[in-house]
């Protein structure tokens, strides 16, 4: 299907010493229960502590800290020479809840099945806080003195909605211990396959911004024996699910930014003829609105990289089986591109909504989150990487279509790349839900690829 591959081989039996590192550091980390309803962060982040100051970090240097509410925070640092400012390893500790009987084997026991590793984490994300650990393992042991300090961020918070945020916490509290000129962010950023061939290397400088809005009808309700005939209404539900349907059939303008402009234009060549003809046509200007449509209908995916959207996620109404709904309710989950502001689309879906019986209000304020500047240091670095490592494999840059706490730091002033290690299945991407896994392979490689990259950021004119 694509034009660029490369052929994942088959792992060869036995491991290295530092892919037994890696192993045991990613053991360890799924085996602890980090859930925000069942678990805790803060064991977690101890036990990683343990593993750096047993390589000979000096006390002052690994720290775990938060709130008094517990879920605590990893930050480590491995001083470097001072020629350039620092650089910030950030993935978080948090995993969503797996229960066990959901499961076909324990969430959280690291096992290894025809050459997949299961366990809650493994995809989301203790895969790249298990690499950095063992990536600043290996590089203390080797005595390898870094141009820069590397700070390691290990954080709560990012999947439980719960009581804080880890990096925002740390921002507030502690911005001196993670000052950095740039964030790495294991959380983004996957280099993907296909039928066992990698086809992209990506690179998260972008992320959309989220939002949510709530639809309200409400109605004076009645008997549900007596109810109004048609066009009167006079039903809460009815009312909403109008209303529903006008949002799910519009669509928002196509627009491209700096990043977007970059993931399309890189892209291109690897993809089946007819879809980069239209991928082409969107690069045009003026745009073509029809390859544009015929893009948006081919992949959920190539919608999201074009346009803000906008869908209902819930819905709930009426108080009683035998009365006429009084109120109906539905929360609209937006996720916009970084540029739009948050009070046009409200607007938006108010004019779409286009009744006064409606109300339309917001759930949950958006936090801008602005694009990273693709910047050779960071660019120049990956692109090495993944030619000595997966030739032909194209870097691309790419905009999240989800959110990372990445964003914090972006408007902190911080720019943040999302480049995780470990190559994924396009076709089966488990995070969040049931047997979530990694390959084995992908898991190894990525290990070599985390070390490399790291050194090749702390390295100038080695």
């Amino acid at each position: 299907m694509f034009a660029v591959v490369v052929t994942i081989m088959s792992l060869a039996q036995g491991l290295s010493p530092d892919q037994q590192l890696a192993r045991d550091v990613l053991a360890e980390l799924i085996a602890i229960n980090t859930t925000h309803e069942h678990g805790n962060t803060t064991p977690a982040a101890e036990a990683m502590a343990r593993r750096l100051l047993a390589a000979g970090l000096p006390a002052v240097d690994v720290q775990v800290l938060g709130p008094a509410t517990g879920n605590h925070n990893l930050v480590a640092r491995l001083r470097g020479s001072g020629a350039r400012r620092p650089i910030l390893l950030l993935a978080h500790l948090d995993v969503v809840e797996a229960r066990r009987e959901d499961w076909s084997l324990d969430p959280f026991t690291l096992t290894e099945q025809d050459g997949f590793f299961y366990g809650r984490g493994t995809l989301d994300i203790k895969d790249m806080a298990a690499l950095w650990v063992a990536t600043l393992i290996r590089l203390k042991r080797e005595g390898f003195v870094p141009d820069r300090d590397i700070v390691l961020a290990l954080t709560a918070g990012e999947e439980s909605g719960g009581d804080y945020n880890g990096v925002q916490w740390l921002l507030q509290n502690h911005r001196d211990m993670i000052d950095a000129v740039y964030c790495i962010n294991g959380d983004s950023g996957d280099p993907l396959m296909r039928a066992g061939k990698m086809f992209a290397r990506g690179v998260q400088a972008s992320e959309k911004v989220y939002l949510s809005l709530v639809l309200t009808a409400q109605n004076p309700g009645g008997h549900s024996s007596l109810p109004p005939p048609p066009p009167t209404g006079q039903n809460a539900i009815y009312d909403l699910a109008a209303a529903l349907t006008r949002v799910g059939g519009y669509t928002f303008p196509v627009r491209l930014n700096e990043i977007t402009r970059a993931y399309f234009t890189r892209v291109a060549g690897s993809l089946p003829p007819a879809v980069a003809a239209d991928v082409r046509g969107v690069l045009r200007t003026p745009l073509d609105s029809v390859a544009a449509a015929r893009l948006s209908a081919a992949s959920p995916f190539f919608n999201a990289q074009l346009r803000t959207t906008c869908v209902a996620t819930r819905v709930e109404g009426g108080h009683a089986d035998n009365a006429l709904p009084q109120s109906a309710r539905a929360v609209v989950n937006c996720r916009l591109l970084p540029d739009d502001r948050p009070a046009d689309v409200v607007a938006a879906i108010r004019r779409v909504v286009a009744t006064d019986s409606i109300a339309v209000t917001v759930k949950d304020s958006a936090v801008p989150s602005p694009p990273s500047p693709l910047v050779p240091e960071v660019m120049g670095a990956l692109e090495r990487v993944t030619a000595a490592m997966w030739p032909g494999v194209p870097v691309v840059p790419n905009m999240e279509t989800g959110a990372t706490d990445g964003l914090f730091l972006r408007n902190a002033g911080m720019p943040v790349y999302g480049v995780s290690g470990v190559y994924l299945d396009a076709d089966d991407i488990r995070a969040h839900g049931r047997d979530e896994r990694i390959g084995v392979r992908a898991y190894y490689e990525g290990a070599d690829f985390t070390y490399r990259f790291v050194k090749a950021l702390t390295t100038r004119g080695r």
